[in-house]
């Protein structure tokens, strides 16, 4: 039987953040859930197989996606309920579930996350677009993601190819009304003027057009 991964047994402390995609809370705590740098995203409870702890958010019925990264939560609602009554009970479930010692995942999500954008960066493509692919992921790494994640959600690179780079935004990140915006007038912009080979960038996981 696979190893369970829980976070310590230890006095949490939890505060909510607003998000710009209004429909997300981002519940920040005192204690590390998952590496630096990785994060996953269930869009519905099937997707969750691997996370006792999102199966358990997924129970309360206005929960419709949950994202886990580092030391935070972002919470995704389904409903008309206003955030000032929700954020008690999801707090008061967050604090219990993880100072209680409860598994946060089954099987460490770290490896299999640096194997497929690795992958990704190294598939079926030419040399040159591997290192464009290596280029493009180190700008995301070290000068988007940080920014995307303190609105509560990431962003991974999926591919590279003849000047176009798709992308993936999570958490808070899906469906936010200024996703489209912030990824054209920012990563877009970044990366274009870092990656000279670098023509457009679309994302996966933002329900906006383009």
């Amino acid at each position: 039987m696979a190893e369970q991964l829980t976070a310590p047994a230890a006095p949490v402390s939890i505060y909510a953040e607003a998000s710009p995609n209004p429909e997300s809370m981002k519940f920040v705590l005192n204690t590390q859930l998952l590496a630096d740098g990785v994060s996953v995203d269930y869009p519905n409870l099937e997707a969750a197989a691997n996370s006792p702890l999102a199966q358990e958010l997924f129970n309360f019925d206005y929960v419709g996606r949950v994202f886990i990264a580092q030391n935070f939560v972002t919470i995704t609602k389904t409903t008309e309920h206003q955030w000032a009554q929700l954020i008690p009970e999801l707090r008061t479930f967050l604090k219990s579930y993880v100072e209680a010692g409860g598994p946060i995942f089954t099987v460490d999500p770290a490896a299999e996350q640096r194997a497929a954008q690795q992958a990704a960066a190294t598939g079926d493509v030419s040399e040159a677009d591997q290192q464009t692919s290596q280029k493009i992921i180190d700008l995301l790494d070290n000068y988007v993601r940080p920014a995307v994640e303190q609105d509560g959600g990431n962003i991974t690179f999926k591919s590279y190819h003849e000047g176009i780079v798709t992308v993936n935004l999570q958490g808070s990140c899906s469906g936010c009304p200024s996703a489209t915006v912030t990824l054209k007038s920012g990563i877009e912009n970044l990366l274009k003027r870092m990656v000279p080979e670098v023509k457009e960038v679309v994302a996966e996981g933002v329900t906006a057009s383009f």
